[in-house]
């Protein structure tokens, strides 16, 4: 065992999946792993195994705010240590992830890993390529910040004032990267999304409306190269697709991830660009069974509880 600080680790989940299980071994002497859930009845109550270091804590519906930030805003209240992880439940976490990740909180402070989102899906698969290029990429060369990976001590922010804000908007790591700055490291956790066409076409709603709300300049950008590369695709298809491939390879290589979805980069241009303007228009998105009106970035509204 290493004499690191005890590391609070946050696991929003209302299941006891094998992430929980990955999780609960890694832990050393003093961490802990925090489930949160929303309701009693939610199957991990019942699923979770006696774990001395495991707890277990209910957040309760949101009213103001998504289901994750107001899972996250419960489990910072709740934990006991100054360290602390966020993480998700849906990809698989080695048996060294967490001593990693502390270390290179020794080494460079606040630290965040990278996403590579692989569809489950077509139309997830044909989006595979652009999500790797406009969103993952993104992440890693900005070095800004996933929330399925993240690893900051609480005198890094202003704990308060983050908080308040939460518990009143839908992105957790959005709002984080206006308190936080990191170091994202070069090592891309693959992450299955997706299942249904409905779950493909809610994502990039939510994502798209992140950036609206967080990062007004960034969708700025993203929506004028889009509509660029969308008329160059279609004045120049065959050097257009040409260059979307090659450039889509190469961008698999940096995040080290080799996918064969990178082919699929010119025809899911013509998919994207529509998606984006779509995203921007819509008045409510799911995520996680809820529906949510997002008018503001302190303006939410939980339209429907499907949970």
């Amino acid at each position: 065992m290493s004499d690191r600080p005890p590391t609070s680790v946050l696991l929003p989940t209302t299941r006891w999946t094998d992430t929980c299980a990955e999780l609960a071994a890694q832990l050393n002497d003093g961490d802990e792993l925090l489930i949160i859930h929303d309701c009693p009845n939610d199957p991990v109550a019942d699923q979770a195994p006696h774990h001395e270091k495991v707890r277990i804590i209910t957040a309760g519906k949101p009213t103001g705010c998504s289901g994750k930030a107001n899972a996250i805003a419960a489990g910072m209240g709740a934990a006991r240590h100054d360290r602390l992880v966020w993480t998700d439940d849906d990809y698989h976490h080695p048996p060294d992830w967490l001593a990693t990740l502390n270390a290179d909180y020794e080494s460079h402070g606040p630290t965040s890993e990278v996403p590579y989102f692989i569809g489950r899906d077509p139309l997830s698969v044909l989006l595979e390529p652009l999500y790797a290029s406009a969103g993952s990429l993104g992440l890693y060369l900005g070095n800004q910040i996933w929330g399925g990976a993240v690893i900051f001590s609480r005198n890094d922010i202003d704990e308060v004032a983050f908080l308040d804000e939460l518990r009143r908007t839908v992105s957790d790591d959005g709002l984080l990267m206006e308190y936080l700055e990191v170091t994202t490291v070069s090592r891309t956790r693959t992450v299955p999304i997706g299942g249904t066409i409905r779950e493909a076409i809610e994502r990039p709603v939510r994502w798209t409306q992140i950036l609206r709300w967080h990062f007004p300049s960034a969708i700025a950008g993203t929506l004028a190269i889009s509509l660029v590369v969308l008329t160059g695709a279609i004045r120049a298809p065959l050097p257009t697709a040409a260059v979307l491939t090659v450039l889509h390879l190469a961008i698999n290589e940096v995040l080290g991830v080799r996918r064969w979805t990178a082919v699929l980069a010119y025809p899911a241009v013509f998919v994207f660009v529509p998606l984006l303007f779509y995203a921007l228009i819509r008045r409510t998105f799911v995520w996680g069974g809820r529906r949510y009106r997002w008018r503001g970035k302190f303006d939410v509204t939980v339209v429907k509880n499907q949970r």
